[in-house]
């Protein structure tokens, strides 16, 4: 939680998923953050597979944003430099701009 955020979707070395409704954590490695091309939709496959309903993060790309349309998933932005933890708190106020 106290690891800094990666702003580049796809790019991200690990994703954070966090069930807002237990607070309980878990940490997977992206495996295809270093992938030539296609990281984006490759990444919102790996979130579909966990169940995952919406995401926080600073850009999305254009093939990563149809992806995460295609799938139902809602995405927010942070653009703030800090940290996961800082990332939720904002979320979980309402304080991040919708981007899907």
């Amino acid at each position: 939680m106290d690891a800094p955020v990666e702003e580049r979707f796809g790019r991200s070395p690990y994703l954070i998923l966090i069930d807002t409704d237990t607070g309980t954590e878990t940490s997977i490695q992206n495996p295809g953050a270093d992938a030539a091309g296609g990281v984006g939709p490759r990444t919102v496959q790996l979130l579909v597979n966990h169940g995952v309903k919406a995401v926080v993060t600073g850009q999305v790309g254009g093939n990563a944003a149809s992806a995460l349309q295609a799938a139902g998933i809602d995405a927010y932005q942070y653009r703030a430099g800090g940290t996961v933890r800082d990332a939720l708190a904002l979320y979980r106020a309402g304080k991040l701009t919708r981007l899907l």
